[in-house]
């Protein structure tokens, strides 16, 4: 096990910039997913820590060994680097069995025949695959495959584990149900793990911490519940997870970290933020579809945020229904337990769960 130190990483292809003087320290044993749209830069960055790709600039270092410094010109080759790589595609030796694949990383590091054996049994029980030893690939579902790959990879001990959009292949049950011994491995072994997907919910399930990139730089570094609840920045807001944006404007001043929002249309609502803005603002409102009330008729009682609606559509989810409310010409999306016929509505916006941004300069490509 080992930390990880990535300092002013850069990674240029021609004239284009994948990774954009990146700078992340994961600590020893942390779970942390590099998570972004495809092209900003975390399958890059993950090859530059395996040895795959040369960066332009910056430092690498894992422990105590640095893996790359261009300042020093140091770049160590992929086979000195203690690094465990699990590709998307599994690249299992078709004509070898389950523990002949597992076997192979062992004989080239000449590790005595004893060993080697001790060794694979240890990590095919990690992933529960002794009963398949003998087995090959083309004998193995997909999610077995996975697990080979990964035992694969864990039987040399590396210090550090890079995973490449793993669970990609699989079917949606059969993902869910791997996240789940994925983590229970990953945590088992204490490894450093470092895992590259483009799939929130992964990125949610398994992370101690997440690095949403964007455009090769890291838009925001945090725990998942972090990152979901507190957003650093529209583009953070509109990819993890599911939010509506309302224009408006600020009026008159906070009280207490209230700020009164006038929506297009006159409606106003109140929001609670951290943050500070004048009088005049424009502003977006970031507003998550599972955090929003749906009424047929307005509730009673004061101190609500209530705001007219009208159902323009509506998509049926099973436990919830996804409604399609225009509120000014703008169409929120609010789930909800309730059916709703189409009509007139009343959409309740608690002030807790609105997140405020300065409209000039918002991303939300």
């Amino acid at each position: 096990m080992a930390d990880v130190v990535i300092e002013g990483l850069t990674c240029r292809y021609g004239g284009v910039t994948a990774v954009d003087s990146l700078s992340i320290s994961i600590a020893d044993g942390e779970f942390l997913t590099l998570l972004g749209p495809s092209g900003c830069g975390k399958s890059t960055t993950l090859a530059a820590l395996a040895g795959l790709d040369v960066p332009h600039a910056g430092s690498l270092r894992v422990g105590g060994e640095v893996y790359f410094d261009a300042g020093s010109g140091r770049n160590l080759p992929p086979e000195r680097r203690s690094c465990g790589l699990v590709f998307q595609s599994y690249a299992l030796w078709p004509h070898m069995t389950v523990a002949g694949n597992c076997e192979f990383p062992l004989k080239l590091r000449r590790v005595p025949t004893a060993e080697r054996r001790t060794r694979v049994k240890e990590a095919l029980g990690l992933v529960e695959m002794n009963d398949f030893a003998d087995r090959y690939p083309h004998q193995l579902s997909g999610g077995q495959q996975q697990r080979v790959a990964l035992a694969r990879t864990l039987v040399y001990r590396p210090q550090v584990l890079l995973l490449d959009e793993p669970l990609s292949n699989l079917d949606a049950r059969l993902r869910e149900r791997s996240r789940v011994w994925l983590s229970q491995v990953t945590r088992q072994v204490g490894l450093t793990t470092v895992y590259v997907t483009h799939d929130q919910s992964e990125a949610l399930a398994l992370s101690d911490r997440i690095a949403v990139m964007n455009r090769g730089r890291v838009s925001q570094l945090g725990t998942p519940q972090e990152i979901y609840d507190h957003p650093a920045d529209p583009f953070v807001a509109d990819f993890i997870g599911s939010s509506n944006f309302l224009k408006g404007h600020i009026r008159g001043d906070a009280q207490g970290g209230r700020f009164t929002v006038e929506l297009p249309g006159g409606q106003r609502i109140m929001a609670l933020s951290a943050k500070r803005f004048a009088a005049g603002t424009a502003v977006l409102v970031a507003l998550r579809p599972e955090r929003l009330g749906i009424h047929a008729v307005r509730p009673a009682g004061d101190g609500q945020n209530l705001v007219q609606a009208r159902l323009t559509g509506r998509s049926y989810l099973g436990a919830r229904t996804l409604y399609l409310a225009d509120v000014g010409g703008t169409t929120l999306r609010v789930e909800s337990e309730v059916l709703f016929n189409s009509g007139e509505v009343w959409v309740e916006i608690p002030e807790t769960s609105c997140v405020l941004f300065p409209a000039e300069g918002s991303d939300l490509s």
